[in-house]
């Protein structure tokens, strides 16, 4: 039966590698082997060696032969039986073959291998080792970063390549013609993965090279500084570096100077995309301040909005593609940065005071105009988002624009957003149930070229963009009732007790301060002053209560914690007031609350010295701006709680509130400023009320003089005449 053409051929190869491989497998030193490994590269090209056959090379040589050349031409020790140039090419050869295969590409021995191979490539011209670095042909140089790519797309490969000093090594071979494209092309695909920690370990060295790239740019013609934009973003850092140098700051100016009549052209899609990624990061790094004229940074907001326009109104189904994904997740950064500085017009003036913050009236009109466009266009393309691409990255980042928005302005829009809340809610209730986000999403987003100023994705990610929009919209009756219908409450509580468990697991010794969790405390506060029928028949306010009691004495002994207590406090106590009194024995939970409740408020206040005012307790000091309000909500709620609730008075004097609250205004000659006399009095009065004895203690103590005796309403509630 006679062979194909095919099988001839495949007969003609396969017997001289049989015979390379049975050469090397029967190499009695080094000499025979290299004479084996030069024939296989010569009769049989690395491309068309199959996973098996490199295998037995692999078990033939091993990995250390290769390492061993590298070192002895690199040493250019004789009696190898080569020229080093020879050995460095068989060596990175063999090393660039054997990293095509993934099994063997994560092989120790050719792990070891990064740092000679680093070494290779980051020799300069006119160091010790001149003649070798200049001799490097291009195909070594290819080898080399072959094996870096392939170790770069490694599990923990990036951070392999930082621990073994990749960054300045590579930085060093920027400067090399035959290797400097190839180095920023790798040194940036590993930015895009370890950007905060390179920047860490190699501040120098990086910024070293950003500036020189930051002049190539500005001197550069139009075509190629359009190509460089994209290059330009995987160099730069992260905003809290940036912030250390002011050498970088005036390299970014000029690169803005550069990308003003490139803003101003007429640009495709294509070209105008990686411009506004640019210029998206530029803010991060700097905000407007070096931007340009207020006219410019119109202009750049304008171009943003258009983007995002065209972009998202198409009719559904046509979704953006991956470029312009990018491109838009851009502009959403410029959009936000645009908002912050229009909605602050007015506002102190920043201590670097930018083009933006000084726009006229008129012109801080036509930004939120432009900006109302393109935020339409935003809830036009979530209204056609269906739960099955709720893990969409794209989606997060169009979300989180829409969240921002919102966070400063709820006014515009109010009929869309109202009508977008179902899906709002439950874009934020499925991620925080899913919990960790999958991980095509949580690699999304930390490779995001755009700084998102946080740390690795969680679940809670997408619910903590929208909470200072849900803290505005639960004010207002209509959203309000929209956010009942879908259990928002609900949504909020699980959040508490999800971040708190997290928290607690943290550490035990020093929790730090989440102030989201401040901000759905807000919501929820906002829910149970204005609808108290709900309230009473949601059962996540049970949950709630049942929280709050495991919680706050916790957090009684946190001081960076106190706002968090003072929120849970007011909270707990609003829901309290709303309670029917109760003939049976009182929850241990609820006593355990009220308790710690009571000794917490009455830490507020100390006496004043001498005929001076109430003082602010040194505990509470630091955090009294942020505090005091909720202090007073909680004892006006305290108030009320004693007025539903008769047991409480007993408790009051038990824990002390009562006699301590009494000998602090008694002993100081002025009472607090009004509004926290108000909140005091309304407390005392209702406790004088409901309690003989209180009223009593409270009757002897106002004869006592002090800012005590000078409370006109707690004077009638105890039977003293004014």
């Amino acid at each position: 039966m006679k062979r194909s053409r095919e099988q001839q051929e495949e007969g003609v190869s396969v017997k001289p590698r049989h015979r390379c491989l049975h050469a090397l497998r029967h190499a009695k030193n080094d000499s025979q082997t290299l004479a084996a490994l030069l024939l296989i590269t010569r009769l049989c090209p690395a491309s068309q060696l199959d996973p098996a056959t490199m295998r037995q090379v692999f078990e033939a040589v091993g990995l250390a032969l290769p390492a061993r050349l590298l070192v002895t031409a690199l040493r250019d020790a004789g009696g190898a039986g080569l020229p080093p140039q020879e050995l460095l090419s068989l060596g990175a050869a063999l090393l660039a073959a054997l990293s095509t295969d993934p099994n063997m590409a994560a092989r120790p021995q050719l792990l070891a291998t990064v740092p000679l191979l680093l070494s290779l490539l980051a020799d300069a011209p006119g160091s010790q080792q001149q003649n070798r670095a200049e001799s490097l042909d291009e195909a070594v140089v290819a080898d080399c970063f072959q094996v870096l790519t392939t170790v770069l797309g490694l599990l923990r490969g990036p951070e392999r390549l930082l621990a073994q000093g990749a960054v300045p090594a590579l930085c060093r071979a920027t400067g090399q013609n035959r290797c400097h494209q190839r180095a920023l092309s790798l040194l940036g695909c590993l930015l895009s993965r370890t950007r905060e920690e390179a920047w860490r370990r190699h501040p120098a060295e990086l910024l070293s090279l950003l500036l020189g790239l930051c002049s190539e740019f500005c001197r550069a013609s139009d075509p190629t500084r359009l190509q460089m934009c994209t290059q330009l973003v995987r160099f730069l850092p992260p905003p809290e570096a940036a912030q250390q140098s002011a050498e970088l700051r005036e390299a970014v100016g000029r690169v803005w100077a550069a990308l003003r009549p490139t803003l101003q052209a007429k640009l495709t899609p294509k070209q105008i995309g990686p411009v506004l990624v640019l210029s998206a990061c530029l803010l991060d790094l700097y905000g407007w301040e070096s931007v340009g004229p207020a006219r410019f940074c119109c202009l750049l907001v304008n171009r943003a909005c258009v983007e995002v326009r065209m972009g998202l109104e198409e009719p559904p189904g046509n979704d953006p593609s991956p470029e312009l994904q990018n491109t838009l997740t851009g502009c959403y950064r410029i959009m936000e940065a645009a908002m912050e500085q229009a909605c602050t017009a007015g506002d102190t003036a920043p201590p670097h005071r930018s083009a933006l913050s000084a726009l006229s009236l008129q012109q801080s009109r036509q930004v939120l105009e432009v900006l109302q466009e393109a935020f339409s266009a935003v809830i036009f393309y979530l209204q056609q988002v269906e739960p099955d691409r709720f893990s969409d990255p794209f989606v997060l980042a169009t979300f989180r624009a829409l969240c921002a928005w919102l966070a400063e302005e709820t006014s515009c829009l109010k009929e869309e957003v109202t009508a977008l809340l179902p899906f709002l809610i439950g874009y934020a209730r499925c991620h925080l149930q899913e919990g960790a986000a999958e991980p095509s999403l949580s690699d999304w987003t930390a490779r995001l070229s755009v700084s998102e100023g946080g740390g690795a994705w969680t679940g809670t990610g997408a619910l903590r963009y929208l909470l200072p929009a849900l803290c505005h919209l639960s004010a207002e009756d209509t959203p309000r009732k929209v956010l009942l219908s879908v259990d928002a409450p609900a949504l909020l509580v699980d959040f508490l007790i999800r971040t708190w468990t997290d928290l607690r697991g943290q550490s035990q010794t020093a929790l730090p301060r989440d102030p989201s969790m401040e901000t759905a405390c807000s919501a929820l506060l906002n829910v149970t002053v204005t609808e108290p029928d709900s309230v009473r028949k949601d059962p996540c306010f049970r949950t709630l209560e049942a929280h709050l009691s495991e919680a706050l004495p916790v957090l009684m002994n946190k001081p960076r914690l106190l706002v968090l207590a003072a929120n849970y406090c007011t909270l707990g106590l609003m829901i309290g007031r709303l309670k029917a009194p109760t003939g049976g024995p009182v929850d241990s939970g609820q006593r355990r609350f009220f308790s710690v409740t009571l000794r917490f408020l009455r830490g507020a206040l100390r006496p004043g010295s001498g005929s001076g005012p109430v003082q602010v307790s040194a505990d509470w000091e630091e955090s009294w701006d942020e505090a005091a309000e909720l202090w007073r909500l909680s004892l006006q709620a305290l108030g009320g709680c004693v007025r539903a609730q008769p047991w409480l008075s007993g408790l009051i004097r038990d824990e002390g509130w009562l006699r301590h609250t009494v000998g602090v205004l008694t002993q100081s000659g002025a009472a607090p400023e009004r509004h926290s006399q108000e909140a005091l009095e309304e407390a005392l009065c209702a406790v004088a009320e409901r309690c003989p004895d209180c009223r009593r203690e409270v009757r002897e103590a106002m004869r006592s003089g002090g800012a005590l005796g000078r409370m006109k309403r707690l004077k009638a509630a105890v039977g003293l005449k004014d």
